[in-house]
């Protein structure tokens, strides 16, 4: 049944999409949890430090920075613990068998199956495991393609993006999660067939393939194998997000500027309106009140809008917001975007920076901050939908991550195959996600 022509591909659509259900489902409950320790966290400093610079840096900076990163932890764990217990059954390899008849038409073996498993892992693992490719031009092409498969990084833009759009639907989402990982395979495997087409003509070999028997997966494996995937992922949020997190916080904190007017007038209003019921024996009425705190909350905004416009992130923003206005980005989404160049788990961190000191982002949950987050006229929301949809095109196909290209150039022996790899998917990227903001009502 599972190596039937037609059965076997139903069943490995079955399998993947009742993998990527659970992880939406399953994950939920541990990400809130997770969530509402950083949020404790927080609170917590803010009592401890007073209030200034060393307490900013630590609540802002710090803790939800890297909180916004490591939320998704739960996803990545589920993700693979079920992909080891799969593995362990003796599925996998005959998943290989059912995928290599749909791969030849695209010049690739049903050996490729594996490696481009892999790569849904990490791409370093999967580029290295092109090794047992026995055709060197096959072999070329599996590697190139390899990092269009959705890896572990991607998982926590996905999975913002897709919640900021299908915030009530859980299962849309997972339709979506779904769809992220079908377009980054359905772009490998085109990608694959331009390769053989033009630079790596040439016949394909037959594929001969030893079956493993069906076995009762082990429990203990997965979890090692999951433990492992996850220290890896705490280590990194520990260090380079970490890193990336304190480094935007700065850039975003200075330099110091004056309030703007607008916002002193505001502050005026509320001393004036306070002063007027000073020495009287009742307290202000409740629109008295409310009038106070809309005009505070109002101050607090425009002062923060100022304080980030002007700031060393805010005029780097606008340099570069011209590249990426063409897929939706502000200025915002442009430093996100930009700094998710090295590894592209960290632009939930990064976001998290940009749009932290806001009385909103203070008040709720950091996923929550980032997706009502606004632009300059504090109208418009920085993920609007035609926005959230460019931006998760572009991340399915872009190549964003400076280890790949260093594996790609030692396993191919040049860097004239990373270089090519490079430019095709980040022009692939752009260009498809310019076409889905178009599509999707971008002005």
């Amino acid at each position: 049944m599972l190596t039937h022509p037609i059965g076997g591909i139903v069943a490995f659509i079955a399998i993947m999409a009742g993998l990527f259900w659970s992880i939406f489902s399953l994950a939920q409950w541990p990400m809130d949890g997770i969530e509402w320790i950083f949020d404790v966290a927080g609170g917590v400093v803010r009592g401890l430090l007073p209030e200034g610079i060393l307490q900013d840096f630590a609540v802002e900076g710090v803790i939800k920075g890297v909180g916004a990163t490591v939320v998704f932890l739960p996803q990545i764990c589920l993700l693979f613990f079920l992909i080891s217990l799969l593995e362990d059954t003796g599925y996998l390899a005959r998943a290989a068998f059912v995928v290599d008849r749909w791969l030849r038409p695209f010049g690739l073996p049903g050996h490729s199956f594996v490696p481009l498993l892999s790569s849904h892992a990490c791409a370093l693992p999967g580029i290295m495991a092109c090794r047992g490719i026995p055709d060197r031009r096959e072999r070329l092409a599996t590697i190139l393609v390899a990092p269009f498969m959705t890896c572990s990084a991607r998982l926590p833009v996905y999975a913002l993006l897709t919640g900021i759009l299908f915030a009530e639907s859980p299962s849309k989402a997972t339709l979506a999660f779904i769809g992220c990982y079908a377009l980054g395979l359905f772009a490998g495997v085109l990608s694959a067939l331009v390769a053989r087409r033009t630079i790596l003509r040439g016949k394909s070999r037959p594929m001969a393939l030893e079956l493993p028997t069906y076995k009762r997966p082990s429990l203990r494996t997965a979890l090692i194998a999951t433990w492992d995937r996850a220290i890896v992922f705490v280590r990194k949020a520990g260090t380079n997000i970490l890193a990336i997190c304190v480094i935007l916080w700065w850039l975003g904190a200075y330099p110091k500027v004056e309030p703007p007017a607008e916002a002193m007038v505001l502050h005026q209003k509320v001393v004036d309106r306070m002063q007027a019921w000073t020495g009287r024996d009742e307290a202000p009425p409740q629109d008295v009140l409310r009038d106070v705190e809309a005009w505070q909350v109002q101050a607090q905004r425009i002062e923060a809008a100022h304080a980030k416009k002007h700031s060393f992130i805010g005029q780097l923003g606008r340099i570069v917001e011209p590249v990426f206005r063409p897929i939706g980005c502000d200025w915002q989404l442009s430093i996100g975007v930009l700094t998710s160049f090295a590894a592209r788990e960290v632009f939930g961190s990064t976001m998290a920076v940009i749009v932290s000191g806001t009385e909103d982002f203070e008040e709720t949950s950091v996923r929550d901050a980032i997706a009502s987050a606004k632009r300059e006229d504090g109208l418009t929301p920085v993920f609007t939908t035609a926005t959230s949809w460019a931006l998760l095109v572009y991340y399915v196909l872009a190549m964003q991550c400076l280890p790949t290209l260093a594996v790609t150039a030692k396993e191919t022996g040049s860097w004239k195959w990373a270089l090519l790899q490079l430019a095709w998917m980040s022009a692939l990227a752009y260009l498809a996600a310019a076409l889905v903001y178009r599509v999707f009502g971008g002005a």
